[in-house]
């Protein structure tokens, strides 16, 4: 597929997925969500790809929602840019004047983003290059792992622009940094630094500009070069969904499952005789036909 506000390069099994409006600080689009997840479904169905990295062109990873609209940015029923997925379809809001909260044009463009890369397959690296405010942080909350320039700013500014988080923020960041942060960061609604981002928990490491892309490759090529693709995709769906369990009895059979599964197929047999000889594992099994017979074990939620 080609695209517009987007670029997406693969090299020796890790994706790039660049943010690509650098004239507006990659401000999010319809065509950017748009984009984006038909960018995950291609690294989903690609055995060539192993890990995805997601950075922003220019001196920004992404300085939020596009506000060109001026008053009307996040009035979706006085807009037609995208970030609705009514298509010119009916209107959510009824003759009576109530609305259909559960209508598709009711729907959030971030949370749609957000929630195609949680059910990602391959590992997501956040590259924080610059200002990430807005949906330029929220989408990075169901990413794995997040690096940041020194440079990077960040900003849950939704309360300023008279609006709530989004993007589903509200079950991730809490996971992710804690109730206590979450909520200053999105009452207050300030941008703060790298170094804050850092010791709140909201990214793993801080880098020199230069030295930040360079540091989200090599550990995308840890992954890349050491693991078995299959049980890298089981264990990132394992790790998050159990994030919402009621009970460890609840991991405790998805685990049985997946190791009785996963301790038949060849890439177990693989990975212990590679260590006993001492050697590169050579793992034969593929996402696009090796996954288990119990996958995908959830049970499919549709919105609304």
């Amino acid at each position: 597929m080609a695209f517009e506000d987007i670029r997406l390069e693969v090299e020796d099994g890790v994706a790039t997925l660049t943010l690509h409006r650098p004239d507006k600080l990659n401000a999010f689009t319809g065509r950017m969500m748009h984009e984006m997840i038909a960018a995950f479904d291609e690294t989903d169905a690609s055995d060539d790809v192993r890990a995805v990295i997601v950075t922003g062109a220019g001196r920004a990873f992404c300085a939020g929602a596009d506000l060109s609209a001026g008053a009307k940015t996040f009035d979706y029923a006085a807009r037609d840019d995208g970030l609705s997925t009514r298509e010119g379809a009916a209107n959510p809001v009824r003759a009576d004047g109530t609305t259909d909260y559960a209508h598709e044009a009711v729907r959030d463009g971030g949370g749609r983003v957000t929630l195609r890369i949680f059910e990602s397959l391959k590992p997501v690296i956040a590259a924080v290059n610059g200002a990430a405010v807005g949906i330029g942080a929220t989408m990075q909350l169901p990413m794995d792992i997040r690096l940041a320039s020194n440079e990077a700013r960040f900003g849950f500014v939704f309360a300023r622009r008279g609006i709530v988080p989004e993007a589903a923020s509200s079950w991730f960041l809490p996971r992710l940094v804690g109730i206590s942060r979450a909520m200053e960061w999105c009452a207050t609604g300030r941008v703060f630094g790298a170094e804050e981002a850092l010791a709140g928990g909201l990214v793993r490491s801080v880098h020199a500009p230069e030295a930040l892309l360079p540091a989200a490759r090599a550990l995308a090529r840890e992954i890349a070069d050491n693991t078995a693709p299959v049980s890298v995709a089981l264990t990132r769906q394992m790790l998050w969904r159990m994030l919402g369990a009621d009970h460890p009895m609840e991991a405790h059979r998805l685990d049985s499952r997946a190791i009785w599964a996963r301790g038949r197929q060849a890439d177990a047999r693989e990975g212990v005789m590679s260590f006993l000889e001492k050697r590169p594992a050579a793992f034969p099994d593929r996402v696009s036909a090796d996954m288990p017979d119990f996958w995908p074990w959830w049970q499919p939620r549709p919105y609304g």
